[in-house]
């Protein structure tokens, strides 16, 4: 019983505390520092093991300017039994504060002067440094830490340290030394390097780690500089060069063509197609497998997709026929099958002809993936077709036969999408609920947007009249029926005017003019958003489509700079705010 009381009495003394320690952290934030410093008193004279409160007391203090009371405070500590040598830096800021650098400084010295005697004090005492941005002497402590202990690796946050210096080279070395020296730091790492790196080749930062890295291949021939100087050149769009160095990997890689065939995927999504093409042309020059073969001609069939012309259709079908006649028609070749009844439907109209064929394919043995990849082409061009409810049936049996994967979500994403061109708004939103919490960020997003559409456009009107118009227009934008889209864009315009609909409509009607190339009147409805709708949610999606298209088919680089620039500054929370930064960079000609 004794003990049960102690416990409960334990439980609401720290429940106590850490209310106390809540409220005086909110009078500290509300800069009402006297309320504030009485509780922290009270928390350090009542648990002076608790560290946090007396840093968090000493702050305080410093903010009355009773540096004084901060110094005692700070001492006493010091000269008890335990060693805090990161309180030596809180008691030098405090000499600083008071404008007292040879103090200060020597003081600094005392904290980096004990990890010789503990090395395992390095990273608590970088940390102190960092948090009063003592840069210098936070590097100086890891650099010593690692020559102390060459286990220790602290090259990422030397890393970190070099870039808020501005010293690049360095740097870019660290960097490099982490990734040798562990290469499941590449991503985090490259993340890093992107946040220097730019298009522009001939920004200081992109010059800087292009010398570097030719200078240490130089002295130190490695597969490993190839592969980064291929990823600086894909980061500035020189697919060409990169194709270089990803020659050279191969070479050493015995025949591995993954990262040559990673190359021309992105070459493609960049529409860089000629340079996708030299790499395709590379692998088929150089492999002999079959799996490998096919591949590279899929892909080179995908590159006649996306530039092919109606006169060119008949070309294109003979090339699918002879790869089929090569590899057959069975699971092996889903993929390549998946391709050309997209062809037939989206491209060639030949719908009844596609489904057809896919409906054979699904008679073939293959796996739960295989054929749920089918089922989702097949479905799409069901919808295509606005056979709804069939789509809906695909859809469902995709999600039940590979439940955990991200092929799921997109079938239940494209349930909801289907659900909102049939005007079953209510079942759509219900999906979208769901995926708004999926692990795939892309799929979240566009649930997100698509659940606040519907969500903001049916409150005010329970009829659902102009949201069914819009679900409509969206349908006729699938397929491809541009004039009609945009017509039924406008009758949303015309009759709707001023409800929730119209930036969403003017923002759809300036992507189908672009598409078209009607390029003035898609600028006329990106600035009408901007003009009325500044405050919604479209605004920045406003700007950064319309400097896009000052950046590009208009040639206006002034106009899109500005557009750019007013992004960055009112929007600093949307979507398009990293690539905006970096477009107003290149504009600009930073030299980061």
């Amino acid at each position: 019983m004794r003990n049960l009381l102690f416990v409960i009495v334990l439980c609401l003394s720290a429940n106590l505390c850490a209310q106390n320690d809540m409220l005086a952290k909110n009078y500290f934030e509300q800069g009402q520092f006297e309320k504030a410093v009485r509780i922290y008193e009270k928390l350090y004279q009542n648990s002076p093991h608790r560290l946090n409160y007396l840093t968090d007391l000493v702050k305080t203090y410093q903010q009355l300017e009773e540096f004084e009371k901060a110094q005692a405070a700070l001492e006493a500590k010091l000269s008890g039994p335990r060693v805090y040598p990161q309180l030596y830096v809180d008691l030098g800021y405090n000499y600083a504060l008071q404008g007292n650098d040879s103090l200060a400084q020597s003081t600094y010295q005392r904290a980096i002067s004990s990890i010789e005697e503990e090395p395992n004090y390095e990273y608590i005492v970088a940390r102190s440094f960092e948090e009063y941005s003592l840069l210098e002497e936070a590097a100086t402590v890891y650099e010593r830490a690692m020559e102390l202990q060459p286990d220790k690796n602290y090259n990422i946050q030397l890393a970190n340290i070099y870039g808020e210096q501005g010293k690049l080279e360095a740097m870019f070395l660290k960097l490099m030394d982490l990734i040798q020296s562990n290469p499941q730091y590449q991503s985090r790492a490259q993340r890093t390097f992107s946040m220097y790196i730019t298009e522009d080749p001939a920004s200081e930062a992109n010059t800087i780690l292009r010398k570097t890295l030719l200078k240490a291949s130089q002295e130190n021939p490695s597969v490993f500089y190839n592969q980064m100087l291929s990823w600086l050149f894909i980061q500035q769009q020189e697919f060409k060069k990169a194709l270089i160095q990803e020659k050279a990997i191969y070479k050493r890689s015995e025949g591995e063509t993954t990262r040559l065939f990673d190359l021309a995927y992105i070459a493609k999504s960049a529409e860089a197609y000629e340079e996708a093409r030299e790499v395709v042309d590379f692998i088929l020059d150089n492999s002999v497998g079959e799996r490998t073969l096919l591949q590279a001609k899929q892909l080179d069939l995908q590159l006649d997709l996306a530039t092919v012309t109606e006169t060119d259709y008949e070309a294109v079908e003979e090339k699918f026929q002879a790869l089929f006649a090569t590899y057959g028609n069975g699971a092996e070749t889903h993929l390549l099958q998946i391709d050309y009844n997209h062809f037939l439907a989206f491209q060639t109209g030949k719908i009844e002809e596609a489904i057809a064929n896919l409906k054979r394919t699904l008679e073939a043995n293959m796996s739960p993936f295989q054929e749920a990849r089918v089922k989702m082409e097949l479905a799409d061009i069901l919808v295509f077709d606005e056979r709804f409810n069939e789509a809906l049936i695909y859809y469902t049996q995709i999600q039940k036969r590979v439940k955990n994967d991200v092929l799921a979500q997109e079938a239940r994403f494209k349930v909801a999408k289907t659900s909102y061109y049939k005007g079953d708004f209510e079942w759509a939103q219900t999906q979208l609920d769901v995926l708004k919490k999926s692990a795939s960020q892309l799929i979240a997003n566009d649930a997100m947007q698509l659940s606040l559409m519907i969500r903001d456009n049916s409150l005010e009107d329970s009829t659902q009249t102009a949201l069914k118009k819009f679900a409509r227009a969206d349908l006729l934008t699938l397929q491809n029926k541009n004039q009609a889209a945009i017509a039924a864009f406008e009758n949303i315009l015309t009759q709707h005017k001023g409800e929730k609909i119209e930036d969403e409509a003017l923002l759809q009607q300036a992507h189908l003019y672009e598409r078209i190339f009607q390029y003035d009147k898609a600028e006329t409805n990106y600035q009408k958003i901007i003009a009325e709708y500044k405050e919604d949610i479209l605004a920045d999606d406003a700007y950064f489509f319309l400097a896009k298209l000052y950046q590009g088919p208009l040639n206006l680089p002034e106009q899109a700079k500005a557009m750019y620039e007013q992004l960055i500054y009112d929007f600093s929370d949307s979507i398009y705010f990293v690539e905006a930064r970096k477009r107003f960079r290149l504009l600009r000609g930073d030299a980061l």
